[in-house]
């Protein structure tokens, strides 16, 4: 099994550090209608299930931010980079070394947990 992350584009805030895709919540937008719009326009995939993990809060010195984890197990189309961003198909074990955001890094081990 592996997990798609995607890299910030150039220009962007962080640009360059890889992340797990998704987006905003928009005003009176559900967290579960957000992923399905998020990754339709990001990665151009439709998702079929996706099952909630958690949502992990985190402050950096300019923001802060509050991200709900979702596990896509099901989806169709071929993700790609809509927005400019690369992708990258990685295996769980390797999230620790991919330069993620500091928000994303707390979400590795309930990651691991939801996928086992």
């Amino acid at each position: 099994m592996e997990v798609l992350i995607a890299q910030r584009p150039p220009g962007s805030w962080q640009a360059g550090r890889w992340e797990f895709p998704g987006g905003k919540v928009e005003p009176a937008e559900g967290e579960e209608a957000a992923l399905h719009r998020e990754l339709r326009e990001e990665l151009g995939i439709a998702v079929l299930q996706a099952i909630p993990v958690d949502v992990f809060p985190y402050s950096y010195p300019d923001r802060s931010v509050e991200i709900a984890l979702w596990v896509v197990p099901a989806f169709t189309g071929d993700p790609r980079g809509l927005d400019g961003q690369a992708l990258r198909w990685v295996s769980p074990g390797e999230l620790a070394q991919c330069d993620l955001l500091e928000a994303d890094l707390p979400m590795i081990a309930p990651l691991l947990r939801a996928l086992e």
